[in-house]
């Protein structure tokens, strides 16, 4: 290092130099660092090194480089990047040292590097992400690290570092702030205040571009969006983001962001993943639902899709996942056992017309393949042909029969509805395999059995359909039944297999 503390406006002392120099055996700065980092991997390699006070040493050596002549720049990069690696090891999960970290101003002298990357035209992303490993390891260690954090980062500081748009700093950028939170938690609501949701929209909007490979970010929408039912201030934020700023939009119902989208295909994956534990409030629910009714619009112009979610388009890929999210939410319910929260935003959804919603949307798709082959012309219940739209994308029909099914499942006053709204044969005509949709049939089985479970009345009508020749449906068998006419009465009726 020698001759190179002369560009130093803070030249690096000579006892900081030999105290490294002395620990590592070694008289060469790089050298030194190196050796230091492998013996600072192991539990007492951290202890020896905090008894030797090798932190507050390595933090003044990355403070006299960050105030460092830019003629050496990239080779002071070299050198932050070794201490910051070894800073790394030394607080993982080692009190001392972590300690140190604190009490020698270590967050601001390892955020001052951070902030003179985020604002360079060519930051240098390894040191960015070094930096961000020291700051993760030192979250870790307590409220009073985390406070120290949240000061030097929150918010600018966060977007910033948001922005370099790369999925390693993305992925420990979410890391550090949902530990900072999640040992003050109510710095989650700060996330989606005014202050606060650039920070998120940032951290979104550079995942759905460059991707991200932990789950810290599923836990951090997850706490946000869903537990904190701040979904509707998020997604209210992500709309058009790359919009020019001063560039007048007029903003349709139907039209949506790709970083919406993103949002909500994240929020099904997490629902999906974590049905039994998630829970979501009715006010997020009816926002879903108020999303799923405005995206329909795309259905007017939509071509048969060629793949399943994610589609690619927009307004697609937010219909589709907004069905999803609905169907989860209204699964709850069944796989906890019938709690009385899920049961009651299920009710809520039902009253605001999700039932009435959903057979529109179903009866005026093309029939299935397979029906289509068989039926010269697709009538409406009212016997008037009906338009035809194609699926958007592969499994929409199948979505919304799962959505139906969930929605009647030990609810009758859902099976009811069905009836009541002559849903019945068009949910029959469901229960087929159909190229476009995958699973069509098991889901179509699974809707109308939990549409008779229990319901006489939905079985008669089931059973007339079958006896009238309306409904041919060998999937009846499927589920254990078959049509009896009753001697007495001549009534159909729907009876067990024996």
């Amino acid at each position: 290092m020698g001759g190179d503390t002369e560009f130093l406006e803070h030249p690096i002392s000579e006892d900081t130099l030999q105290l490294l120099f002395e620990a590592s055996n070694t008289s060469n700065l790089e050298k030194s660092l190196e050796i230091l980092i492998q013996n600072a991997k192991s539990d007492s390699g951290r202890s020896e090194l905090a008894s030797r006070r090798i932190l507050p040493a390595v933090l003044s050596i990355v403070h006299s480089l960050t105030h460092a002549s830019h003629h050496h720049h990239h080779h002071h990069n070299d050198t932050l990047s070794l201490c910051f690696k070894l800073l790394r090891n030394l607080c993982a999960g080692e009190a001392a040292n972590q300690g140190s970290f604190l009490e020698h101003n270590g967050v601001a002298v390892v955020c001052s590097v951070l902030w003179l990357e985020a604002g360079s035209s060519g930051p240098d992303h390894g040191l960015v992400r070094w930096g961000l490993q020291v700051l993760a390891n030192v979250s870790l260690a307590g409220k009073q690290h985390q406070h120290a954090i949240w000061e030097e980062l929150y918010p600018v500081g966060f977007v910033s570092l948001a922005r370099l748009g790369t999925k390693e700093t993305c992925d420990l950028l979410c890391m550090v702030i949902y530990t900072c939170c999640d040992g003050n938690p109510e710095w989650f609501k700060k996330l989606s205040s005014d202050y606060g949701w650039p920070v998120m929209a940032e951290i979104v909007k550079t995942a759905s571009s460059a991707s991200f490979r932990e789950d810290w970010l599923k836990l951090l929408l997850s706490r946000i969006c869903l537990e904190e039912s701040q979904l509707p201030v998020l997604f209210s934020k992500l709309q058009f983001v790359d919009v020019l700023e001063g560039e007048v939009t007029e903003s349709k119902d139907d039209q949506f962001s790709f970083e919406q989208a993103f949002l909500l295909r994240i929020l099904s994956e997490i629902l999906n993943e974590r049905l039994r534990d998630v829970t979501v409030s009715k006010d997020v629910a009816l926002f879903v639902l108020r999303i799923f009714k405005k995206s329909i619009g795309v259905l007017e112009h939509a071509m048969r899709g060629k793949s399943s979610l994610p589609s690619g388009f927009a307004g697609v890929d937010v219909l589709g996942y907004s069905l999803t999210i609905l169907r989860d939410i209204c699964a709850q319910d069944g796989v906890r056992g019938n709690t009385e929260d899920a049961n009651d935003v299920v009710d809520v959804l039902l009253s605001d017309g999700l039932i009435e919603l959903l057979l529109s949307l179903l009866g005026a798709l093309e029939a299935p393949a397979i029906i289509r082959k068989g039926l010269k012309q697709f009538e409406n219940q009212d016997g008037t042909s009906c338009f035809s739209n194609p699926c958007p994308y592969k499994g929409f029909r199948r979505d919304i029969v799962a959505l139906i099914g969930n929605c009647v499942y030990r609810r009758k006053h859902a099976q009811d509805e069905i009836r009541h709204r002559n849903g019945i044969l068009l949910l029959l005509q469901q229960c087929v395999t159909d190229e476009d949709n995958p699973f069509l049939r098991e889901w179509g089985i699974w809707s109308v059995r939990n549409m008779l479970e229990g319901n006489d009345e939905n079985q008669k009508v089931v059973a007339e359909l079958e006896i009238q020749g309306s409904a041919d449906v060998p999937e009846i068998t499927a589920l254990g039944l078959r049509v009896e006419v009753d001697q007495r009465t001549r009534h159909a009726k729907l009876v067990n297999v024996p």
